[in-house]
């Protein structure tokens, strides 16, 4: 009994002797919340538009992170490699929406997630085959040392590239709340056949969204590279996301960005405050318990749509 109370507890003791040191936690759990939404956000848009959870992701985001280092290292500018690498993102888009979606058009969201799952492995090992599978050091020119707010102490980097995801995440809200493609994209959502019966062309507007995925993807890319350098793990680092899309629903831009907060908060917190308790690792762990125990209460998130089927 005195153990459960020191664990529940003994964190708001701490809290309170050590107000700054919290403060500095919660904020470095937002801004790594912040990266997690840009993540999610290229889940959300994809499910939006075909009505599948992408596992490619993940490996789009290695992918993007791979060929903007490669061609750095082959002497190309950063500002080039960067356009070299939307060209690339833009390409694998098309690719994909020709041979591997056209031919599944109305088919069983099963079959489209599946194939999800054989793009994944194909964009794994083929930009690894061609960019090389040891971890690359990523620099591009934002400084690291923290930076005192208000007798906060907070990482530079973490606070521009939150910044800079949080205009990318605002941008594509916009996007798909307020032009025409993007209700295009909701109406494609709702239903494939009924989109085209109106004159939307459906391949088209996969293209779209497979390509501002793979925007989403190269911005991920380059920021979590900087910050853990380019490797394997860049992949599994963007499935954090599925968690955030469990909290914030599937279907919704600003559940994505509030999950992601929430992830990125609550898995800090854990980590400083009760790791002593019951060992590390927590933050490895912490976002997938807290998904399972929204799975069991609301299955459809916080700003989910919930899902009713007649029979």
């Amino acid at each position: 009994m005195d153990f459960m109370i020191d664990f529940l507890f003994g964190p708001l003791k701490e809290i309170w002797e050590f107000p700054i040191f919290f403060v500095e936690v919660v904020v470095g759990g937002i801004l790594t919340g912040v990266m997690y939404s840009l993540v999610a956000l290229g889940f959300v848009l994809i499910f939006k538009a075909s009505g599948v959870f992408n596992f490619a992701q993940g490996a789009m985001v290695l992918c993007a992170a791979l060929t903007f280092v490669g061609f750095h290292e082959l002497g190309v500018p950063q500002w080039l490699s960067l356009i070299l690498t939307l060209g690339v993102m833009v390409a694998l888009a098309f690719a994909i929406e020709r041979i591997v979606l056209r031919p599944l058009v109305n088919q069983a969201p099963i079959i489209l997630f599946m194939a999800t799952i054989g793009i994944t492995f194909f964009i794994d090992g083929f930009f690894q085959m061609v960019w090389g599978e040891d971890v690359k050091r990523l620099d591009i020119g934002i400084p690291k040392e923290p930076l005192e707010i208000g007798g906060v102490l907070v990482n530079t980097f973490d606070i521009v590239a939150a910044l800079v995801a949080g205009t990318l995440v605002g941008v594509l809200a916009f996007f798909f709340q307020s032009t025409r493609i993007g209700r295009a994209l909701r109406a494609v959502a709702d239903d494939h056949q009924a989109a085209q019966s109106v004159g939307i062309p459906l391949q088209t507007i996969w293209v779209i969204v497979w390509s501002v995925a793979g925007i989403v993807a190269l911005v991920a890319g380059i920021m979590w590279g900087s910050k853990l350098g380019v490797q394997f793990s860049l992949a599994l680092i963007a499935l954090k996301a599925l968690p955030v899309l469990i909290l914030g629903g599937f279907t919704s831009i600003p559940g994505a960005i509030i999950g992601g907060l929430i992830i990125g908060v609550g898995e800090k917190v854990a980590e400083v405050f009760w790791a002593a308790k019951i060992g590390g690792g927590i933050e490895d762990w912490f976002a997938y318990i807290l998904a399972l125990f929204f799975l069991m209460f609301r299955p459809q998130g916080l700003f989910g749509e919930r899902i009713i089927e007649r029979v």
